[in-house]
């Protein structure tokens, strides 16, 4: 699985298709004891997770960030205690580093907040661990890993995503961030990334790492004021330079993770020519025309999509990094964009495979489906089906 923690450059100044069980989150600051006793979290010993991830064994780590370390383990589904690899229930344990202060807030964030917020589209925390200095949150294993993974690293087991599974994963993420922004709920997620996406073994996105999550405004304000923290790349420029946080923050950052899915390139990579390290300056003159979306749509997915659906998922993008925020949509509706972008993909698929007669004999002969564009990815398993 992907980290369950925030993965980059910090920076600081000073259930929508089916049945959601939610709590809102009190706007009113809550004591320690108040948040980790919310919700139907599982305490568990230092011991037990120490023993369910093989006394956090280097060959269990699931990946490494400013939080700590996530390690994968099995318990017993019915006891929680410790099981032995290959049986039970697989989890993920991410363990603070116990020599970070600022941690131990983020560490309760997450609590606070995953403890009372249930959606499909969100990871699952199970438990949590609070005993002497040890701090660590125990969620669903997620076995297909971050959308960073799929996009950006080149090994056998990180395949990359075909254009439908992308289109799928892009539409979770947004079903979760619709959720947060909802009137239920009333979350500034403010860490939106490709890292903190989380993919299950069918190709559901969940969205995890709350650490930096905030209430929405209150008492008619549009905005939330607070110290700039996020991701470097990701973060809305009015956030960066003013520090007031508002949902159309995160509707940047959806745009700039929707760009990463289309090209198949990181927001900052300094491996790159210099006109082209920062994603969005680079992508942003080549979005509005279809034959110039096409130049740099990631090359793996040739063949896969239909150059008009590109064509709406680029203008979509375009809306959600527009300068001033009042002109960003919703995640309502960018989940309503993609809705639609979905069934257009689906309908052009079909289109491809329509029967033609053959010269001559009058067999039926068919187009061939383009390669990838089916429900698997590049390793062909899974469901690309919503």
């Amino acid at each position: 699985m992907g980290c369950c923690f925030s993965v980059g450059l910090k920076i600081e100044s000073s259930r929508l298709d089916g049945k959601v069980t939610s709590a809102s989150v009190p706007p009113s600051p809550r004591s320690q004891a108040e948040i980790l006793q919310s919700g139907d979290l599982k305490p568990f010993s230092f011991n037990v997770l120490k023993m369910a991830t093989r006394n956090f064994r280097p060959d269990s780590v699931l990946g490494e960030g400013g939080f700590g370390s996530v390690f994968k383990g099995w318990i017993d589904e019915q006891s929680l205690a410790a099981a032995k690899p290959g049986t039970g229930t697989v989890i993920a344990v991410k363990r603070l580093n116990q020599e970070g202060l600022q941690g131990h807030q983020e560490w309760l964030t997450e609590i606070n907040y995953l403890g009372l917020l249930n959606h499909p589209n969100l990871v699952k925390l199970i438990g949590y661990c609070l005993e002497d200095d040890h701090r660590m949150l125990v969620y669903e294993f997620m076995p297909r890993g971050s959308l960073e993974n799929h996009l950006f690293r080149r090994s056998s087991y990180f395949q990359p995503l075909s254009w439908n599974l992308r289109i799928k994963v892009a539409l979770g993420a947004a079903k979760g961030l619709a959720y947060l922004h909802s009137p239920e709920a009333k979350v500034i997620y403010r860490d939106f990334k490709s890292s903190n996406i989380l993919i299950d073994s069918s190709y559901n996105a969940k969205l995890s790492d709350f650490g930096l999550a905030k209430d929405g405004p209150v008492d008619g304000k549009s905005y939330v004021s607070t110290r700039v923290m996020g991701t470097y790349g990701y973060a809305a420029p009015e956030y960066m330079a003013t520090g007031h946080l508002t949902a159309k923050s995160d509707i940047y950052s959806f745009g700039v993770v929707l760009l990463e899915i289309l090209t198949g390139r990181r927001c900052i990579d300094k491996n790159r020519p210099t006109g082209e390290q920062k994603l969005v300056e680079f992508a942003k003159p080549y979005l509005t025309s279809k034959r110039r979306i096409l130049q740099i749509m990631d090359p793996r997915l040739s063949g896969q999509y239909s150059p008009n659906v590109a064509m709406r998922a680029a203008l979509l993008a375009t809306k959600c990094l527009l300068k001033d925020p009042k002109h960003r949509p919703s995640a309502d509706e960018v989940v309503k964009s993609l809705d639609q972008l979905q069934d257009l993909q689906k309908a052009a698929d079909v289109s491809r495979r329509e029967p033609i007669r053959k010269h001559g004999d009058g067999k039926l002969v068919y187009y061939p489906r383009p390669a990838g564009s089916g429900s698997g990815s590049g390793s062909g398993s899974g469901s690309g089906s919503s």
